[in-house]
């Protein structure tokens, strides 16, 4: 990656990140024998339902505390083309910040740690009635604290 995706706050803590490791599937394959662009969508969702489990921030965490985390914007960088059984893993990694949205960076390597796309998500926090928090809702507000103390890692 050239250019970060997420300017890093002073004094904000490290980004959080996990892996997850797939195998390009056959339904994933477009007539130019490679994985589909749309397919890319869903190989973060892989790896952010890992992070937000690993976390406890997963979305049923969230929804059992009133936090909706519907996408703002997704972005993706395709570097080199995935083709079928292809292994790959694809890592997501959680940028801090004070705003009440969710910051998430993605790394898709092939087996030989090539990179075959980037990409990140944004996603807004609303409350069960779809209205955007003005600040963190405290569930994550409490998160984020305990992130930046150190407690998580």
């Amino acid at each position: 990656m050239n250019k970060p995706y997420f300017k890093q706050e002073k004094n904000s803590p490290k980004p959080l990140s996990t892996v997850v490791k797939a195998l390009t599937r056959f339904e994933e394959i477009d007539s130019m024998g490679i994985v589909w662009h749309g397919r890319f969508a869903s190989y973060f969702e892989d790896a952010r339902v890992a992070l937000g489990e690993k976390y406890k921030i997963s979305y049923f965490d969230l929804f059992e505390n009133g936090i909706l985390a519907p996408l703002k914007k997704i972005h993706v960088d395709f570097q080199t083309p995935l083709f079928f059984r292809e292994e790959i893993s694809i890592e997501c990694i959680l940028h801090y910040t004070l705003a009440s949205k969710i910051f998430t960076e993605y790394i898709i390597k092939k087996q030989d740690g090539t990179i075959a796309a980037t990409g990140y998500v944004i996603q807004m926090l609303l409350d069960p009635d779809y209205e955007l928090f003005l600040t963190q809702p405290e569930y994550y507000k409490n998160f984020c604290e305990m992130w930046k103390k150190g407690e998580i890692e």
